[in-house]
């Protein structure tokens, strides 16, 4: 299915060079990358041989054209690409919060899917959510799919107005989880254990515990009585947890990153 198609990816960062490892990596021949950006054009070329393109190339060339930027630059990206979009492109947007009809206001024409990845692409552990216009097909769709599996797992939003509270939960969700594990890390630090130990256990323990949610599919609360045994350490833990108000802490960072992301689509 990729391997007719020719990519465009405007914007090789993070998660632009995600897609493109792992475009390669699933046997696309460079020849069908097409990459275009204000700072890291060279080093993509270098690192991954692709070709190198302005904005307006790329959309002429490209049937899939990928906008791999930051909210605040969309709009001058989708002006540049403007008079190469016809309705035989498809535009597959990443940039938080910024809604397909606003994209499709400015292009006129295309079909666009909306997608929020986050970070954990770099290591092809990312979970993503995308949401498919009113215009486009199955196929487009099973395209998204494909495209965004090479970076991970993939889940299929049917209403635009959860894009945001994806983008608040899982879009920015690891960085929260950063905070836990150097949290637990420092923990350990403070009760005796070695930086490197008390950061590896800490990432590890961090892992495991997201395994067993996906791999049992068993609720958290089942899992956390399954450690809590009667009057041990871990019961004393999360009742110290509950008594921050941790759960409440993890719950309002969701709410105001989900808002944050209204925000930027306004």
């Amino acid at each position: 299915m990729l391997k007719e198609k020719i990519i465009g990816i405007i914007g090789a960062g993070k998660m632009g060079s995600a897609l493109i490892s792992g475009l390669l990596n699933k046997g696309l021949d460079s020849e069908h990358i097409i990459v275009s950006d204000k700072f890291s054009a060279e080093e993509a070329k270098r690192k991954f041989g692709v070709e190198i393109k302005s904005n307006p190339e790329l959309a002429k060339e490209a049937d899939i054209i990928i906008l791999a930027v930051q909210p605040a630059d969309i709009f001058e990206c989708l002006q540049d690409i403007y008079p190469f979009v016809d309705n035989s492109k498809l535009i597959i947007s990443i940039a938080a919060g910024i809604k397909v009809e606003v994209m499709r206001s400015v292009l006129k024409k295309g079909r666009f899917i909306r997608v929020m990845p986050n970070v954990a692409a770099l290591v092809k552990e990312a979970v993503s959510a995308l949401y498919c216009g009113p215009r486009t097909t199955k196929e487009d769709e099973e395209v998204a799919i494909a495209i965004l599996s090479l970076v991970g797992e993939v889940v299929v939003i049917r209403n635009e107005k959860y894009m945001d509270a994806v983008t608040g939960l899982s879009g920015s969700g690891p960085a929260y989880l950063f905070e836990v594990i150097e949290a637990l890390a420092d923990g350990g630090v403070k009760v005796g254990l070695r930086r490197a130990d008390a950061l590896k256990l800490a990432a590890q323990t961090v892992k495991g515990a997201a395994e067993l949610v996906l791999k049992t599919q068993k609720h958290p609360a089942e899992l956390k009585d399954m450690v809590a045994s009667p009057g041990g350490t871990t019961i004393y833990g999360l009742a110290e947890l509950e008594r921050k108000g941790t759960r409440g802490a993890f719950i309002d960072a969701v709410v105001a990153a989900t808002k944050r992301s209204e925000e930027l689509g306004s």
